[in-house]
């Protein structure tokens, strides 16, 4: 139990610390790509700008003036002028006529691309009528010449821009890595001090359950051999059988109870060996048969032979009897009670249904909750103490096994167990 709540620590501490590093490296990159994708498209803007007016002058100079250089720094802290920028950008410029031919190509800025390859690269990009866009690794701008006729396509090489945003992400991710693996030492370190206060109030508990079953089982013990003394001389009465009736109850409920305890103490010893599961459910449903034909029951058992498994065969037993005598108490009379054993490749499915006209309002899995009563009225008048079900899934754990509760509509509720 403490291992388990260990691990739950330290599984739910390791989800938050992984989506807190998540969310702060995808903050983090995602501010960073937006700053880079809008200095690129700050930076194209500018070059093409000025390229469209050099060549427009280079057109018509008497229609456009000289253009002065601006030297004024960009805003946002850059430092850079627009003349720094355009002079340390890397890029290339194409002007197309009104046919979409290239009439003047400038790859003097870049020495990646021949002047053959621009203009086909500007001929592609013409025919998808995009005015930017991104194409290879570079980023493009068409602008539409006023003193000349075509467009001005440039071509900005964004190579740098973009490894500089992959070695932030490579370096965050590493950082994230490391960060996490530190973490998930520290939490684990520390499960055990944080968790010290719970694993002793439940060992507390556990303690305190197992030694009250000991002292109560002597004057529970006491009460009963004393009114079986009080029957040999007074004869018995309805008083005397309430007493042993309710001192015999309670003595199964102290039973159930140190079972519990021990097992969630880990005293509780599984002893696993190969045995006939198809045999002892055999047995059991005969020896509730009495039961079922008291009651009217009608009862559909298909037990294939010879299904094995390994398990503690004490402990089956009292499985078992427990869900029998569960399906008993709760099927109305004249109901009907169902039971299935199948045999899946190394797993053993064993089910047990029964008609229950009034299912209970709560899920099934509450059913193997300590002491949930769905009628309060109706598990007294029948003998149970509302804990059977909790023994039968401890049993069932215990043995490396599994046990779901599920309603099986209008007026039926199945237990199945595999093992």
């Amino acid at each position: 139990m403490i291992k388990t709540l260990q691990k739950k620590f330290v599984v739910s501490s390791m989800i938050a610390i992984t989506g807190l590093i998540v969310l702060l490296l995808g903050a983090i990159n995602g501010v960073n790509m937006v700053i880079v994708q809008k200095d690129i498209s700050r930076t194209l803007m500018m070059i093409s700008d000025r390229e469209s007016r050099e060549r427009e002058r280079s057109i018509n100079p008497a229609d456009s003036p000289a253009m002065e250089r601006d030297q004024t720094p960009l805003p946002f802290g850059n430092r850079k002028s627009e003349e720094d920028i355009w002079m340390a950008s890397n890029f290339f410029v194409v002007h197309l006529d009104e046919s979409g031919e290239a009439v003047y190509v400038d790859v003097s800025r870049t020495s990646t691309i021949t002047r053959e390859e621009a203009a086909i690269l500007a001929g592609e990009i013409k025919e998808t009528s995009k005015a930017s866009g991104r194409i290879r690794q570079y980023r493009y701008q068409i602008t539409e010449m006023r003193n000349a006729q075509g467009t001005l396509m440039v071509f900005l090489d964004t190579s740098d821009e973009m490894l500089s945003y992959l070695r932030v992400l490579l370096l965050s991710a590493s950082i994230g890595i490391v960060c996490w693996c530190l973490m998930l030492l520290s939490v684990f370190l520390l499960s055990k001090r944080a968790i010290r206060p719970i694993a002793e109030n439940m060992e507390k508990q556990k303690q305190f359950v197992t030694n009250a079953v000991h002292e109560i089982k002597t004057p529970l013990a006491i009460i009963q051999s004393n009114t079986e003394a009080m029957e040999l001389y007074q004869g018995e009465n309805k008083w005397s059988r309430n007493i042993k009736e309710q001192t015999e109850r309670l003595s199964g409920l102290m039973q159930h109870l140190l079972l519990l305890s021990r097992m969630d103490e880990g005293v509780e010893q599984v002893h696993a060996t190969n045995i006939c599961f198809s045999d002892l459910l055999k047995e059991s449903v005969q020896s509730f048969m009495p039961l079922m034909e008291a009651r009217h029951l009608v009862v559909h058992a298909h037990i294939p032979p010879d299904i094995q498994i390994h398990a503690d065969q004490s402990q089956m037993e009292q499985l078992c009897s427990i869900l029998l005598d569960n399906a008993v108490k709760y099927t109305d009379e004249n109901g009907q009670i169902q039971i299935d054993l199948i045999q899946q490749g190394k797993h053993m499915q064993c089910t047990i249904q029964n008609t229950c006209r009034n299912l209970p309002d709560v899920s099934p899995d509450k059913l193997f909750d300590r002491f949930f009563r769905s009628d309060e009225a109706r598990t007294q008048k029948s003998g149970g103490y509302g804990i059977g079900l909790s023994v039968a899934k401890a049993i069932v754990q215990a043995n490396q096994g599994t046990i779901h509760a599920a309603y099986i509509k209008p007026d039926a509720i199945c237990f199945t167990v595999w093992i």
